[in-house]
């Protein structure tokens, strides 16, 4: 015999409801609250895990091989060592999470923006993505458990879900960041490719060193190489170096603002709003009379900070007639001036240094047009 209960209707009737209605009811609540319970969980999960990735991306821009010496194994422990501890310390269900070595993984790829771009493995000197898997299961990180669905047999449910990171490191140009106001930290001064590329190759000096922590520049090397970027000699008679950015008649002035503060979007529409290599990973600027002593408070008081050059192949045409062929980006930083005394005593000196950038135009293809300038992390998916 059902066992039955009665209550009274509205009308004054009464009916009757069993106690297997009485279960089901008890039932759907139980699965509302728990069904609430889990979607908070993977909540927080979602966004351990997108922070997670973050932070361990970061990683792979941090130890930019700047002196030739880091390794990828290396790269690839200090971002696990993050993930690691980023994953401990967002609460998920009230606790943190473990991260087994098949949570993190590293790798490359090439288009972040797309988001179907497959994530290759490789050449680990060039990855530039973290996947990271946040799992609760029985295995890793125990069940999420469960409230009132114990009572029909269910006490925990097993979540996992996933969030993957990157940067882009391979630019053809720049173009106005979106929002009003902010520049691109790009010096109007040209370097030409053969003394860069023999910078990369290990030529220079290694004469300072740069602090990270304080942001100070000292006497004594630090294991990355410099070179000079005031030209003994760009291949044009009276230029030096100096390239406009903007108007073709920039004034001193005009390289001191850009020096201390960045190239302006007002200066970008004139070149079409974008600072950007064509089709044949070419651009070609204007010359200007070159670097001078009008400019060496300004390039002083950038001492140690980032900032990105241009890198030409060839000048061609005097003066304010020279034209400069852009065939790469890079990023530096200036260690120090000299701008007065003796032609062959005169120095800007600059070593390698990791620029994050916005505004920044991908380069779709395989070719480097641009060394240690990086776009901002962000989660790809």
């Amino acid at each position: 015999m059902k066992a039955r209960c009665l209550r009274r209707s509205r009308s004054g009737h009464f009916v009757t409801l069993t106690v297997a209605m009485l279960v089901g009811m008890f039932g759907m609540v139980a699965f509302a609250v728990d069904l609430g319970y889990l979607h908070v969980v993977r909540t927080e999960m979602q966004r351990a895990a997108d922070s997670t990735a973050i932070a361990a991306t970061w990683e792979l821009i941090d130890p930019v091989p700047l002196d030739g010496q880091v390794n990828p194994t290396t790269v690839a422990a200090n971002a696990a060592t993050v993930a690691r501890r980023y994953a401990e310390l967002n609460r998920v269900a009230g606790g943190g999470s473990q991260l087994d070595v098949t949570d993190i993984t590293l790798g490359r790829i090439a288009n972040p923006t797309d988001p179907s771009s497959a994530m290759t493995f490789a050449d680990p000197t060039r990855f530039n993505a973290v996947k990271i898997r946040f799992r609760r299961t029985a295995e890793m990180n125990g069940e999420v458990p469960l409230f009132f669905a114990k009572v029909l047999g269910v006490a925990s449910a097993a979540q996992e879900l996933e969030a993957t990171a990157a940067f882009i490191d391979n630019f053809n140009g720049f173009k106005a960041p979106a929002n009003d106001g902010e520049t691109l930290g790009i010096l109007p001064i040209a370097l030409d490719k053969q003394t860069w590329d023999g910078l990369l190759a290990g030529g220079g000096t290694d004469s300072w060193t740069y602090n990270a922590a304080t942001g100070a520049v000292t006497a004594g090397g630090d294991g990355i190489r410099e070179v000079n970027l005031y030209p003994q000699g760009t291949g044009s008679p009276g230029n030096r170096g100096t390239v406009d950015i903007g108007s073709s008649n920039n004034s001193t002035a005009d390289l001191a603002r850009q020096i201390l503060y960045g190239v302006s979007k007002q200066d970008l529409d004139y070149l079409g709003g974008e600072l950007k290599l064509n089709a044949n990973g070419q651009l070609p600027l204007n010359g200007d009379t070159g670097i001078s002593a009008g400019v060496k408070d300004e390039l002083a008081a950038i001492k140690g900070q980032p900032r990105i050059i241009p890198i030409f192949s060839s000048v061609s045409g005097p003066g304010n007639n020279a034209t400069y062929t852009i065939v790469k980006f890079a990023g530096v930083r200036i260690v120090d001036v000299k701008l007065t005394g003796s032609m062959s005593s005169k120095r800007v000196i600059i070593q390698p240094a990791a620029v994050t950038a916005r505004g920044v135009i991908p380069e779709t293809g395989d070719t480097p047009r641009s060394n240690f300038i990086y776009s901002p992390v962000w989660l790809v998916r």
